[in-house]
């Protein structure tokens, strides 16, 4: 079993809800909005409270109740400008992008922000997205050879003079990308993430991403994910972080949490929640292995259309930073956070939860490394 962590302590990063809707398809209240104003004021609240990453999310047409959104890469491009410290990574499609004017759009980001932007590949799951762009819709595991192709080319770029490569799905011809993004040593060329659950996008984070990201998992499934991400990175003789979804509900105490968890599913979007699963169901099931992506979700888990509820970090400030801790002893790098009322809950989950995650990290840490 992998256990071995990478950062020095665990990282947090917040979905941004650049998506309308919330990150609960329900109808409870949420008092989030989706529009920029909220925003910014959002990374600058999350900045202030610990918080190291956000991420934009990708969306092109209306969808299981998210009617509008904005662009992710404008947006975090936007945010970064309204922010000091905050890494922003921003989600894309492999096949909506080329990689070379991805990797520009990048090298520019990268000089705006001071080396915070970052990219995360999506390798697609929504058919009708693409379909209705006239786009090809390829099968999973092709999709992923896809972004594999991406994720090569947009390295070369960024590092190399006179890019050649030949690929299946890109073609680069003597190019040289000037300015290169800055690559500090405090700060190295942009991070690229991998999404995904399955067999091929394990093999993608390992091989060629910084960090892997994954749908909210209980402990078992976060650790048989980690044994096959890090085989892989060890056999191409590399590094890989692990980010984990998490829906957060921390309250004062357990009995609110679980109440406030029950109210969501209660009042769930049911046709919204039918017509994601409906969107969805063939990304796990194209798989081989059975490992994609919803392959085994719930009606319940698909109300947070990320399995956030499946982390279990739902409870008091205590028992929420227990949990966090126990995924950081399998391995987990970071956590990915979603919250009904971002604005007040990431100021709570900044004041109540975090000082605890330091406090059990250290108490774990062995003293002579605490002692450094």
């Amino acid at each position: 079993m992998s256990t071995e962590k990478i950062t020095d302590q665990v990282r947090f990063a917040y979905w941004v809800p650049n998506v309308s809707g919330g990150l609960v398809t329900s109808e409870i209240e949420q008092r989030t909005g989706w529009d920029f104003e909220y925003n910014k004021k959002l990374a600058q609240t999350a900045e202030r409270n610990g918080f190291d990453y956000a991420l934009s999310q990708v969306r092109y047409t209306a969808s299981y109740g998210a009617e509008y959104q904005h662009e992710s890469t404008s947006f975090s491009l936007a945010l970064l400008g309204a922010t000091e410290r905050l890494k922003v990574i921003a989600a894309v499609h492999p096949g909506l992008w080329h990689p070379a004017v991805l990797a520009k759009f990048g090298a520019t980001a990268d000089h705006l922000s001071g080396g915070r932007f970052a990219i995360n590949v999506v390798s697609g799951w929504f058919a009708g997205e693409f379909t209705a762009l006239g786009e090809p819709w390829l099968e999973h595991d092709e999709r992923y050879r896809r972004s594999a192709e991406f994720l090569e080319v947009i390295r070369k770029i960024w590092t190399e003079d006179n890019v050649n490569y030949g690929g299946d799905f890109y073609r680069i011809r003597d190019f040289t990308l000037k300015p290169k993004p800055l690559n500090t040593p405090e700060r190295p060329n942009p991070e690229l993430f991998q999404g995904g659950n399955s067999s091929a996008a394990r093999r993608n984070g390992g091989r060629h991403a910084d960090w892997y990201f994954s749908n909210g998992k209980d402990f078992d499934g976060v650790t048989e994910q980690l044994d096959d991400l890090r085989a892989v990175a060890r056999a191409h003789d590399r590094e890989v972080k692990f980010g984990l979804n998490g829906f957060i509900i921390a309250r004062d105490t357990e009995r609110e949490a679980h109440d406030t968890l029950r109210e969501i599913i209660d009042k769930a979007d049911k046709p919204a929640v039918e017509g994601f699963r409906d969107a969805v169901q063939q990304a796990g099931a194209a798989t081989r292995d059975g490992k994609g992506m919803w392959a085994d979700s719930s009606f319940e888990d698909l109300v947070q259309y990320n399995d956030g509820f499946r982390t279990k970090l739902i409870g008091t400030p205590e028992q929420v930073a227990e949990r966090i801790v126990a995924y950081r002893e399998l391995g987990v790098d970071l956590i990915l956070g979603g919250f009904l009322h971002f604005q007040e809950e990431i100021e709570y989950f900044g004041a109540k939860v975090l000082p605890l995650v330091r406090e059990l990290e250290a108490a774990r840490r062995p003293a002579a490394v605490a002692g450094r």
